[in-house]
């Protein structure tokens, strides 16, 4: 082989070598793709949405994050209901976080398919699931938003927050519906 053919294969080979070591930087450290599995997030998410996941920033209520499974070898997608603090008491479909009133605008188009006098939830007080008065410090309190056919930390409690691998950013499948899912 010619020398100047060697160098043009070892400058691929290289180049080759820093993309992979980028994405894989980056998959560590910045962002992740992820699939949905199951309903449990719909109609917000449905099986099969692909989503890119970040692992920077800090978790608020009502993001959607993606934390490994306490009771199974899966991820789940669920949406940050409780922080650290948080007294959580939900009755007749209304949410009221620390006492206060808390919209879920999210809820709004399931709450609209209802018989009059039906709910989506069941009543219940924080102490009522888990014992506690309020989430624990370093755990999150999770909920899907198909909140019948969601298992969540109404079944399993909380979830450590060092379980998270980050909050939903954006869907990237299907196609048309690529974007925020906020």
């Amino acid at each position: 082989m010619k020398k100047s053919t060697q160098q043009e294969i070892w400058m691929w080979v290289r180049t080759i070598l820093w993309a992979v070591a980028i994405v894989l930087l980056l998959e560590r450290f910045v962002f992740v793709p992820t699939v949905v599995q199951g309903v449990s997030m719909m109609p917000t998410l449905q099986d099969g949405n692909r989503l890119i996941v970040s692992k920077l920033g800090e978790i608020k209520r009502f993001d959607e994050i993606v934390f490994r499974a306490p009771d199974a070898p899966k991820n789940y997608v669920k949406r940050v209901i409780g922080l650290p603090g948080d007294t959580i008491v939900l009755k007749e479909d209304q949410l009221y976080i620390n006492g206060v009133l808390t919209p879920e605008p999210y809820l709004d188009n399931s709450k609209k398919k209802l018989a009059v006098g039906d709910y989506l939830n069941d009543d219940f007080t924080l102490e009522m699931l888990t014992g506690e008065l309020r989430v624990p410090k370093g755990h999150l309190f999770v909920m899907g938003d198909n909140r019948p056919r969601s298992h969540d930390s109404r079944e399993f409690g909380f979830i450590k927050t060092s379980s998270v691998i980050g909050q939903v950013e954006v869907r990237i499948w299907p196609l048309n519906k690529i974007g925020s899912t906020k």
